[in-house]
């Protein structure tokens, strides 16, 4: 039941809610663990300000500080504020303040995520509060935070309306990835940049970059300055400052950057700049198993990884090996007979060095799921396997006392455009696992967008709306979670409308993946 009545221009609603709060009413993506609000209204203050009274966090780094200025950016953007008018004290919201209980800012796997924001009129001094264990947190309130704020078009401010506000809220799963490859067609930075902008408005905290593949290799290697011969142009490359860049930039969002190098299958392109990588000319893939100088390279490149990207994990691939090259080589079948090897065995023997190699500079290894359908129980014990072929891995992966993240290759792979949101919304990384302790092994999940029919034209508009649904997947409570997807696609809707205000280019969900609008209307209805 809904009463309406209006008060300098600004529209309040008194809200009968029976019991849980009503979520058709709520405008939150993803929805958090728990909210309660009510009927009231504030305007933002001109001087809107941020204050830490009671706050262990320092802020040395300027990530606290950073987050609130983009909050600013994002909710005054749309539209021009107006304040040529006076508001009463009582009316304004003046500001808030964040209390952090840590005073660390590292960002790695598992930190607390978790936040509690109140918004309540007290009369002159109105703050919005803020509390979390640690700046990430924190900065996830500054997002959900943003999305209470709305342009009032006939006073010309910001407000929030359904105040008193009570929020509290954590994350399901502490691994909410996605993954975007610059090797089938390179990705300028800016546009890398403004991904990760969008990741934190969806509160995705992982960014999987794969980084090079057979088509091209496109990062600077200081140990082996030649591999980025394998880049398209000598434009189209990314220095180690650029990568360093990346990081920091997704570390001041909350967001962890995920490197991947994928052997010892899709690795032509390493052999542009090193071609005794190759098995031979004629047969360049995988790499030469029987050849020091390749464990040699990989030392190297993990190496200089490792100064780079401080994310505990490193992806090292493993996928789609075709080893015939290796038995059609002479002198690698000589090696292969001398080790008494097969193909099977050599692939085996080539990942678990791999792995010994990328642990020996502090990483803990993610391997793509056919390295556990070959081999799972020769893998390194903290190995972490990336399910993509199909559904039902996860399961055998977990039964098997190894970590697993689920990107499901019919749900959850961004460029077949055929896989709906709808699908996106109701994939499960929990399919089957009942076990408390088998579920604590499934770290989350990754949306997945492979680059062979994206460049920066149309990256956006394929990755959203579709990974904001994956996204309220792996970040609210199970039991929160719509059971029909249609039960939120009003919500979702306006979420992608928002991102479109914030200029990113989220396509409409009515249809498929990327596609276009079907005839003029609002963006609410598309």
């Amino acid at each position: 039941m809904i009463w309406q009545s209006l008060f300098l221009g600004v529209t309040f609603q008194f809200i009968l809610v029976f019991g849980a709060y009503d979520l058709k009413n709520l405008n939150i993506w993803p929805m958090p663990e728990s909210v309660e609000y009510g009927n009231t209204s504030l305007f933002l203050s001109k001087d809107f300000h941020l204050k830490t009274n009671g706050s262990k966090y320092a802020d040395a780094s300027g990530i606290l500080k950073d987050g609130f200025t983009r909050l600013l950016d994002v909710i005054t953007s749309n539209n021009v504020i107006e304040f040529n008018s006076k508001v009463d004290d009582s009316l304004l919201l003046q500001g808030m303040n964040v209390v952090i209980h840590s005073e660390s800012d590292e960002l790695q796997y598992d930190i607390d995520e978790s936040y509690t924001l109140l918004i309540h009129a007290n009369g002159n001094q109105n703050y919005a509060e803020i509390e979390a264990a640690t700046v990430y947190g924190a900065l996830h309130a500054l997002q959900t935070f943003s999305q209470l704020c709305h342009f009032n078009f006939k006073s010309r401010k910001l407000v929030v309306t359904q105040i008193p506000w009570t929020i509290t809220d954590r994350p399901r799963f502490s691994y909410r990835g996605l993954l975007i490859d610059t090797s089938r067609h390179y990705q300028p930075l800016p546009m890398i940049k403004k991904v990760i902008d969008s990741m934190a408005y969806a509160k995705l905290n992982v960014l999987h970059w794969h980084i090079v593949d057979t088509q091209a290799f496109p990062l600077e290697i200081p140990s082996f300055p030649k591999l980025w011969d394998g880049a398209y142009s000598s434009s189209e490359r990314y220095t180690m400052a650029a990568a360093a860049e990346i990081v920091s930039y997704a570390k001041k969002r909350g967001i962890n950057v995920l490197a991947e190098l994928d052997v010892p299958g899709h690795a032509v392109s390493w052999g542009v700049g090193y071609p005794e990588l190759w098995p031979s000319k004629n047969c360049t893939e995988p790499l030469d198993v029987s050849n020091e100088f390749t464990f040699k390279l990989i030392n190297g490149v993990l190496s200089d990884f490792s100064k780079i990207f401080t994310y505990k994990f490193v992806h090292l691939g493993g996928d789609e090996v075709d080893t015939s090259c290796w038995s059609f080589t002479p002198r690698i079948k000589k090696w292969l007979e001398k080790q008494g090897f097969n193909e099977s065995q050599a692939y085996e023997y080539f990942v678990l060095r791999a792995q010994k190699i990328a642990v020996s500079h502090g990483y803990e290894v993610i391997n793509w799921e056919e390295t556990f359908n070959s081999f799972g129980s020769k893998l390194d014990r903290k190995t972490v396997v990336h399910n993509w072929l199909g559904s039902g891995v996860a399961e055998r992966v977990v039964k098997a006392g190894l970590r697993c993240i689920v990107s499901n290759q019919d749900s959850w792979y961004l460029d077949h455009l055929d896989a709906t949101w709808q699908q996106f919304y109701t994939n499960e990384p929990l399919t089957n696992i009942t076990e408390p302790k088998l579920q604590k092994l499934v770290l989350g999940g990754e949306v997945c967008m492979w680059g062979e029919h994206i460049d920066g034209s149309d990256i956006e508009q394929t990755i959203w709306p579709r990974a904001a649904a994956a996204a309220e997947r792996l970040w609210t409570r199970f039991d929160k979670l719509a059971k029909k997807p249609e039960d939120v696609m009003t919500r979702l809707m306006h979420f992608r409308c928002l991102l479109n205000q914030r200029g990113v280019a989220a396509a409409p969900l009515d249809g498929p993946g990327r596609v276009a609008p079907i005839e003029p209307g609002s963006c609410y209805v598309q």
